[in-house]
């Protein structure tokens, strides 16, 4: 039974109450894994911070700026960097988006002391480039054939830069810079943060590219739907996608993490998004909502509590 009437000719409930899907694992790990994200790593963060800032406004009681940076393959990375007009800066965020894409930073997000870095990931909003589709059908399936060059290992060298940027920017911050990051964001971060201790916590709201077989094998509106469609004809792709399975990726994270997962979810399957919550190794808080990507009754008082609980996460020292 459904949690709500909707349109889609599959349920987006998957049939799973809580318990199931606190129950669901994360897949076999390949036997490279590590290494694989590790020599990524080890490339990207040797790259130094390359940036350009410039003031826009004030807004929010924050000062506004565009920002521009080098990343891995010399794709320029745009962006907005909020910082609090009247308060020291003592801590500083990244920020990732949905595969929609990025018009505009998110200022509701009053955190104490943090300056909030809003990058658009290589190919996408203020990151367009003629090299890469925008659209997510076709982003999500560039270059899948190989697993060195596939885009979404870009885009998680790009948070990988941001994070250096953040660290040039405000070296007092070094030892107190988070991550939060929302659908394709929120399946980034997990990519990212189990080799950059640089990130010292994190939130993750309903995170794609957890369990992938077990995504691929569930309808859904999604980027899987695309990548599903497209192993249709290339399987071999599940050999990329081994590499780049965010509940693998879990299974090593030590950081603090905050995790927003849903129930319902047309877009992002929920039994993906527990995978992530469920195999990862550091303190943990869970967050569960009714929906996600779907609009419901309760969305504006969940909305609220959530924002309460992230100035309370987000405003302890990291461990």
């Amino acid at each position: 039974m459904s949690l709500f009437h909707h349109h889609y000719n599959y349920d987006p409930g998957y049939g799973c109450s809580l318990d199931d899907l606190l129950a669901i694992p994360a897949p076999e790990e390949n036997p490279d894994f590590c290494r694989f994200w590790c020599d990524k790593y080890r490339q990207a963060v040797n790259i130094a911070a390359d940036y350009a800032l410039t003031y826009q406004c004030s807004r929010a009681g924050y000062r506004v700026y565009d920002i521009s940076y080098r990343s891995t393959g010399d794709f320029a990375i745009g962006g907005w960097l909020l910082e609090p007009e009247n308060q020291a800066v003592t801590q500083a965020i990244v920020v990732g988006h949905g595969y929609g894409g990025r018009e505009q930073p998110d200022y509701h997000l009053q955190i104490g002391g943090a300056a909030l870095l809003f990058p658009c990931m290589r190919g996408i909003s203020r990151s367009r480039n003629g090299r890469l589709p925008e659209q997510p059908n076709l982003h999500v399936l560039h270059a899948i054939e190989d697993p060195n060059q596939y885009v979404i290992g870009g885009c998680v060298e790009d948070i990988w830069l941001a994070v250096t940027v953040l660290a040039a920017i405000y070296p007092q911050c070094a030892e107190r810079i988070g991550y939060m990051g929302i659908s394709f964001g929120g399946g980034l971060g997990a990519l990212a943060a189990p080799w950059d201790r640089r990130i010292k916590r994190l939130h993750l709201n309903v995170p794609t590219f957890g369990n992938q077989p077990l995504r691929l094998s569930l309808p859904s509106s999604g980027s899987a739907a695309a990548l599903k469609a497209h192993s249709q004809h290339q399987p071999r792709i599940f050999d990329t996608l081994a590499y780049y399975d965010a509940a693998v990726a879990a299974r090593h994270a030590l950081q603090p993490l905050h995790a927003a997962v849903a129930l319902f979810d047309p877009v992002v399957a929920p039994p993906g998004q527990f995978a992530i919550y469920n195999a990862w190794s550091g303190e943990k808080r869970l967050f569960v909502l009714e929906a996600g990507h779907f609009e419901y009754p309760r969305q504006h008082e969940q909305d609220r509590q959530l924002v309460a609980e992230l100035l309370q996460f987000f405003g302890v020292s990291p461990a």
